[in-house]
């Protein structure tokens, strides 16, 4: 996959979609899309990240938004990361070349963030943000035409992890830059990034 760093170069062929729609036990259950940090809520934090993007869909529950996306949601819901992506992939009008993915709990992934995911994933059939420990982030790119070669029907989506169903691909790993391969997984994990929030 040959993959524009320019994000004037990426077209109309550069889609996302942007899980935001999981149970999150850790959060009590709270929406995380609805979490607001530093003035904004994690889903404006990561609709801004996508910003190149020609379309997004968001797989979760409709809420207002400063720029325009998509909502749907996977049936049945809670099917897990694999069922919401090929469900986002799915509900786009436009035909993606490279599809990004982005998790909603991510908040200091950027536009800058998703060029050099794209650079990296030159001659690759993606790239994925990694934490500081090197473990693959939701956070990532894939040649859309890859993606749909090896997704499972529907039954097999619900519940697979998205490890396994790219497992088998050549993916780049990209590293972080501060702390934007951090997520808020738990209520700690948020008052960590308040208490000092990453200058990027």
């Amino acid at each position: 996959m040959v993959l524009p760093a320019d994000p004037g170069d990426y077209g109309p062929g550069f889609c996302a979609v942007l899980l935001a729609g999981g149970r999150a036990v850790r959060l009590d259950g709270a929406d995380k899309a609805s979490v607001e940090y530093l003035g904004r809520t994690l889903l404006e934090h990561a609709i801004e990240a996508l910003v190149d993007a020609s379309e997004v869909v968001v797989v979760g529950d409709p809420v207002p938004t400063t720029r325009p996306v998509t909502f749907t949601r996977e049936n049945p819901r809670y099917g897990g990361p694999v069922a919401a992506l090929l469900t986002g992939r799915d509900a786009l009008v436009r035909e993606p070349t490279t599809l990004g993915v982005l998790a909603v709990d991510m908040p200091w992934v950027s536009p800058w963030t998703f060029r050099r995911l794209h650079e990296a994933a030159a001659g690759h059939d993606g790239a994925f943000l990694t934490d500081a420990s090197g473990r693959r982030q939701l956070a990532g790119v894939l040649d859309a035409a890859v993606l749909d070669r090896i997704r499972p029907d529907h039954e097999g989506q619900h519940a697979m992890a998205l490890h396994r169903l790219i497992g088998g691909l050549d993916l780049a790993d990209v590293a972080p830059e501060a702390d934007e391969g951090r997520d808020v997984d738990t209520w700690a994990d948020l008052r960590d990034l308040q208490a000092d929030p990453p200058g990027l």
